[in-house]
């Protein structure tokens, strides 16, 4: 791969705004959004709200992350045009998955159906 995708360098922090206010806008919380965080990458909320304050990238955010639940690999559909489960990528898959359910909150899923249940 020539270079590392600009968002691999990015900070959490400075894409979690987004989300949060995604979800705002929508009638839902930031709370929510960081269940959906914590559920994704087993980071308590102390240890998500450190990453955040130290503008961890999201490389080392998730190569950081104490479990990825094994969960998300029922996470499938599009996101930015592109299926979620055809992501080659690793990095950009978990990212990618991310994406979908914060979309999936926005649009007014159930958490329980967001968080695979």
């Amino acid at each position: 791969m020539a270079g590392k995708h600009r968002i691999y360098t990015t900070s959490v922090a400075s894409v979690h705004v987004h989300y949060v206010a995604k979800a705002e806008k929508k009638g839902r919380t930031r709370a929510e959004v960081d269940q959906i965080i914590r559920w994704l990458t087993a980071y308590s909320q102390a240890e998500l709200e450190a990453r955040l304050a130290d503008r961890t990238d999201f490389e080392t955010f998730f190569a950081q992350a104490p479990a990825m639940n094994p969960a998300r690999e029922r996470i499938t559909g599009v996101i930015c045009g592109i299926r979620v489960e055809e992501v080659e990528d690793p990095l950009m898959r978990e990212i990618r998955y991310l994406d979908k359910l914060v979309d999936e909150l926005a649009r007014g899923k159930a958490m329980e159906k967001i968080l695979r249940a």
